[in-house]
């Protein structure tokens, strides 16, 4: 069953980075269905990589109680697979909020926003997760080291955790009257360190993935900030063209008004004139 649900996540995987493929070859931009359609597959993409950390969260809590190689392999399949999928789903949002917008400006931003919103939550419910099972994990150490050691120096404690523990060991077990159970507790803190190395090295991925997509963050909330400023300026300019154009326009009218004005004016007077030259002139004969 195990094995079913690792080669179906496999075949997932295949399936999410071919569909990425597709949509980083297809022209940017798009209509607004390839957008809500490659929206919707790294919404997919976001569920399955927290249906793997549930997934890894179960595996290490078995593993803590009873450690096993197929377990083990299991794991650490899960955790190459999140790590690929982290990085392309990384990338599909960046592609995503790179691409140039239109009429649909808003309803991409909101989108994008959401996704990117979506992905640093499992982020950081993954972090969170690793975090608890690398204590359970210290702990487990510490417990075992007790074995062989009952007396263990905090220092000895931490030397575990880091590997440094092989002296201390060859020590205690020379002296331990229970030397099967030391031994066996021996190969398990061994098994743990190995385990440790590997969380720590997902922590310091995730923060790093974190640190990467608020970075991205930042830079599209530069680039919206710009283009609404851009906006804003553009509104602020046509407004004062169309003032002065309305300026303009009531001074055309002003001045046409004027020249009828000083036209009727003049007719007026050149009939006056003609009249009273009429008279004067008639009156004489």
């Amino acid at each position: 069953m195990s094995r079913d649900r690792l080669a179906a996540s496999r075949a997932h995987r295949s399936q999410t980075m071919e569909m990425s493929n597709l949509v980083s070859t297809s022209p940017a931009g798009g209509s607004s269905s390839l957008f809500l359609s490659e929206v919707a597959n790294i919404q997919d993409g976001i569920r399955h990589y927290n249906e793997n950390v549930s997934r890894i969260s179960v595996l290490r809590s078995q593993l803590l109680n009873e450690p096993n190689a197929e377990g083990s392999e299991q794991l650490d399949s899960l955790a190459e697979e999140n790590r690929n999928l982290s990085q392309d789903l990384k990338g599909r949002i960046q592609r995503l909020a790179q691409q140039p917008q239109g009429q649909d400006a808003e309803l991409r931003r909101n989108q994008i926003a959401l996704l990117q919103s979506k992905f640093m939550e499992a982020i950081q419910n993954y972090q969170l997760i690793e975090k608890e099972n690398r204590a359970k994990s210290r702990q487990r150490v510490e417990r075992q080291l007790k074995i062989v050691k009952p007396d263990a120096t905090p220092e000895e404690v931490a030397a575990a955790f880091e590997g440094g523990d092989e002296q201390i060991f060859a020590q205690a077990l020379t002296t331990s009257t229970r030397y099967g159970e030391s031994r066996a507790a021996y190969r398990e803190v061994q098994g743990r360190q190995e385990d440790l190395r590997k969380m720590e090295q997902t922590l310091a991925e995730l923060a790093q993935l974190f640190i990467d997509m608020g970075t991205l963050i930042e830079q599209q909330e530069a680039v919206i900030t710009a283009v609404e400023d851009t906006a804003r300026d553009v509104e602020g300019n046509t407004e004062k063209a169309l003032q002065h154009t309305s300026e303009a326009t009531d001074h055309a009218r002003s001045y046409r008004k004027g020249r009828w004005i000083c036209f009727f004016i003049s007719l007026f007077v050149v009939c006056v004139l003609a009249l009273v030259l009429g008279l004067v002139f008639g009156t004489k004969k």
